[in-house]
């Protein structure tokens, strides 16, 4: 994206403020940061387990699996689901998992729909994704504090599957695991300061919408999907 003007319309913002244009934000150090000694000395399977116990306050199930049976794992989750109609993002990562002879031979044959995002057809795109039963993403950061994925969004992997399907699965990669928000917070501005490329949108999934806003009565699914599995894969 090309950005134009930039340079005069924050000469006139700063001229207006009777200051110069900030270049940087000096950070503040800080005496104490907590925020960085929650769960520090985790190591993966202890973060597993506080992933899994935290998968439970928020009504996500929570599935453990290798990479030599997460095939067979995901087929038993999508049947649990219901099976019909899948869409999922078109992410190289399906196919590094072994996944695509499920997906683009068993599926039809199962008559389970399949449908994967096409950047060509963004209308049939999200037409597909109101319709589908079951939206099928994989976590590029996971914070097993809070239970939750960081989805990344691009040309390839639409948001809308986030939202538009009635149930949701996330592929968990061991390796994603990290303690909190904190550790996604930094590898986000390690990139930016590296010059990569970022999402415009970075999407934190914390399994299905959670609303006791009438009478303290708790509703799981108001908004999203009504129903959201995890699945952790054991890559390391």
């Amino acid at each position: 994206m090309t950005i134009y003007n930039r340079e005069n319309f924050l000469n006139n913002i700063a001229d207006n403020l009777g200051r110069p244009v900030r270049k940087q934000v000096e950070r503040p150090v800080w005496k104490f940061q907590p925020q960085h000694e929650v769960l520090k000395d985790a190591t993966p399977d202890e973060l597993v387990e506080v992933l899994k116990k935290q998968c439970q306050n928020i009504h996500t199930s929570f599935v453990s699996t290798t990479t030599e049976q997460l095939a067979t794992t995901l087929q038993q989750v999508v049947d649990e689901c219901g099976g019909k109609s899948v869409i999922t993002w078109k992410d190289d990562r399906f196919e590094k998992f072994g996944l695509l002879p499920l997906m683009t031979e068993q599926w039809p044959k199962n008559d389970i729909a399949f449908y994967e995002w096409d950047e060509k057809n963004p209308e049939e795109n999200i037409r597909y994704a109101e319709k589908a039963n079951i939206g099928i993403t994989i976590s590029e950061m996971t914070l097993a504090e809070s239970a939750t994925a960081m989805l990344y969004s691009d040309k390839n992997r639409g948001r809308t599957i986030n939202f538009l399907p009635e149930k949701s699965i996330v592929l968990i990669p061991k390796s994603t695991l990290v303690p909190r928000m904190t550790q996604a917070a930094r590898h986000i501005h390690e990139n930016i300061q590296k010059g990569e490329q970022i999402p415009s949108c970075i999407l934190f999934m914390t399994g299905p919408s959670n609303s006791a806003d009438i009478e303290m009565v708790l509703i799981v699914g108001v908004h999203g999907p009504v129903k959201a599995t995890y699945i952790l894969i054991e890559d390391q």
